[in-house]
C-alpha cells in the first residue's frame, strides 16, 4: 500500500503531497529514518502538520503491526507442529 499524504494549497484545496512532514511523523511515533526503512515517504521541505496525515500514518502503522503479529503466530503454529 503506497501512503500519500494530503497538503493543503491555497483557497482551500487539497492535493497530493510527496512525503510527510517531520512533525506529523513525530507524532505518529516515528522519525525519518524510520519512515525510509518502512517505506514512507518524507519530504524534509514540508513544514505543517496534518491532522488527517497523522491520523493516515497511525493506522499504517497499527496495521504493519497487526501483520507483523499475524506472522509471527503462524510461524509458532508451524514450529510446534514440526515437532
Amino acid at each position: 500500500m503506497k501512503l500519500q499524504p494530503m497538503v493543503l494549497k491555497k483557497g482551500g484545496k487539497t492535493r497530493k503531497g510527496k512525503g510527510f512532514s517531520r512533525g506529523e511523523l513525530r507524532e505518529a511515533g516515528l522519525d525519518s529514518k524510520q519512515a525510509l526503512k518502512l517505506g514512507i515517504s518524507v519530504d524534509l521541505r514540508r513544514k505543517t502538520k496534518s491532522e488527517e496525515n497523522v491520523k493516515v500514518l497511525k493506522q499504517h502503522l497499527r496495521s504493519l503491526s497487526l501483520k507483523k503479529k499475524a506472522k509471527s503466530r503462524a510461524v509458532k503454529y508451524l514450529d510446534k507442529k514440526r515437532t
